[in-house]
């Protein structure tokens, strides 16, 4: 039960899916049932054509057309065929069949009075681009010449572009079709989207390591880029945590933590001693509050308690501040931290992450932004403080505020200066104009100057604060899973691995076979590219 309320594939992947799903249903319910004007479709031989663009390497493609025809049977029409490739066997035989399976169902449903009397028949092609052009051709024009008795609707699963229609079919049968074009989101906006719900979330309590992280991630983006396996992999560390972990009897919602907590076992209590975190804790406090950490199992029971309260907080802290460091830094050069939230938050949960020198760089990158662009990215970790509702936060949003508008006062006396020191110049006075601003350094800075440095101090404070490493946080192991070596050696993990490497060792055997290439100039750096590719598989 608490696999499927939190990390159900399925649910997770219709949620993805909702916004272009929602679009291709509102297509054919308006195409489809005959809602459509006479601009849109030209000629009544055309049929309402939707061309989905899935992308090269999303491997979930299955899971979205069955939840694409289960809404469009439930929603729309009950007259919905889904075909492969595979299934029609090059020959339009196999196709017809396919779609005459729903005729003796359409026909009895016509003599319901509920029922609409023009219901539409949608045809999805899940893999487009590998049908038999031949056999697509043919059936178009036979679809084509009774759109008055069927309402046709078809639905083009494409991997590549829209064009691969036009290199699919000739002019002549391209024309029939009344095409619109549908983009589902990208296999790393599928992560982004994932990582969000699941990791970067206060309210799930199962946590993973930064190692953890980085295989699950290392296997979607150099493996299969598929999110159901993203999911299993997590499930797995799940799983994994709950059998291994005797203590992640604690790892659930706040409430039931604390109950839990006051029920401990003898052989609990011990197992709590022995973790590393507490051990940490234990050597911070007094002499005296230290035996009895070690001798009073009920003193550790209340102190179980508080701890697990002061997690609880930090999660609830962490997260927000995260978000806010992450808008900031995420369209700075060179991306300093990272140009996805993940990247981040690896780095925040490993090491003191203002300790590293990236962080520096982004610091001295924000010290130097100008104001219109300061003011909305402090607008952006404004909006994600109003979510939180941590007191701390809250004081934080209005330190935040606070800032906003003083900044904004400001707009008269920056435009007048602005005016002043962006003119036309030639490379004389330009370099003249620097040596003096150079000079003027150690002199007292602007108005605004001042407020950004206040600004950027604030934030920095914020960070040294809040996002402070897990490790670092008593009884850190209840929540968190990072026993990656596990991970790695699980048949989902391992079998891809070695079959990419196979892969990767075919092409290298090829191409050093082959006299063309090993006379060609770039001999020598792609097989020193496939060596390392190699030896990565290996590691």
């Amino acid at each position: 039960m608490f696999l499927d309320k939190y990390i159900s594939s399925q649910v997770i992947q219709d949620q993805l899916n909702k916004k272009v799903l929602d679009s291709l249903a509102e297509f054919i319910k308006k195409h489809g049932l005959g809602c459509s004007s006479d601009v849109w479709r030209q000629r009544a031989s055309e049929i309402p054509t939707a061309a989905l663009m899935l992308g090269v390497n999303v491997p979930d493609h299955a899971m979205t057309f069955r939840s694409l025809c289960n809404l469009l049977q439930d929603s729309v029409t009950p007259f919905v065929v889904s075909v492969h490739a595979k299934e029609c066997a090059g020959v339009i035989i196999g196709l017809l069949q396919k779609c005459i399976q729903v005729s003796p169902e359409r026909k009895e449903n016509l003599t319901n009075n509920d029922l609409p009397q023009s219901l539409p028949v949608v045809v999805i092609f899940k893999d487009f681009e590998a049908f038999n052009s031949q056999v697509l051709q043919d059936f178009i024009l036979i679809c084509s010449r009774y759109t008055q008795e069927l309402p046709f609707v078809f639905i083009f699963g494409i991997a590549t572009s829209p064009s691969a229609i036009q290199h699919r079919l000739p002019h002549s049968v391209s024309s029939l079709l009344c095409i619109e074009v549908f983009h589902s989101l990208s296999c790393t906006q599928h992560l982004a989207s994932v990582f969000d719900k699941l990791i970067l979330n206060a309210q799930f309590p199962f946590k993973l390591s930064s190692r953890v992280i980085q295989v699950l991630v290392g296997v979607f983006l150099y493996h299969d880029f598929n999110v159901q396996n993203f999911v299993k992999g997590l499930q797995f560390s799940m799983l994994e945590h709950f059998n291994s972990q005797p203590l992640s009897l604690l790892c659930c919602q706040k409430q039931e933590a604390l109950l839990s907590a006051k029920t401990l076992s003898k052989q609990n209590v011990e197992q709590i001693r022995h973790l590393p975190s507490f051990m940490r804790y234990v050597e911070t406090q007094e002499p005296q509050e230290q035996v009895r950490l070690l001798t009073n199992d009920e003193h550790v029971k209340e102190v179980c308690q508080t701890l697990l309260k002061n997690l609880h907080k930090y999660h609830k802290n962490y997260y927000p501040i995260l978000q806010c460091l992450h808008s900031l830094t995420s369209s700075l050069p060179k991306f300093p931290l990272g140009k996805h939230i993940r990247e981040l938050h690896v780095s925040c949960i490993e090491k003191n992450l203002w300790e590293t020198e990236e962080y520096d760089s982004a610091l001295q990158l924000l010290r130097i932004l100008a104001k219109d662009e300061l003011v909305a990215a402090l607008r952006k970790c404004a909006e994600t403080l109003k979510s939180a509702n941590t007191k701390r936060m809250q004081n934080a949003l209005q330190q935040l505020e606070d800032f906003i508008g003083r900044l904004e006062t400001l707009e008269g006396k920056l435009d007048s200066v602005s005016k002043m020191e962006y003119q036309k110049t030639d490379l004389f006075q330009l370099q003249k104009t620097l040596l003096e601003k150079e000079s003027r350094r150690t002199k007292r800075m602007n108005s605004f100057e001042v407020l950004r440095s206040q600004v950027m101090d604030f934030i920095d404070s914020l960070v040294r604060e809040y996002l402070t490493p897990a490790e670092f946080q008593p009884l850190n192991e209840v929540c968190y899973y990072s026993s990656s070596g596990v991970l790695r050696h699980h048949p989902f993990y391992y079998l891809k691995v070695t079959d990419h490497s196979f892969r990767l060792t075919r092409v290298f055997m090829f191409v050093n076979s082959e006299e063309s290439f090993r006379k060609g100039p770039f001999y020598a750096q792609i097989t020193q590219n496939l060596f390392l590719y190699l030896r990565m598989f290996h590691e």
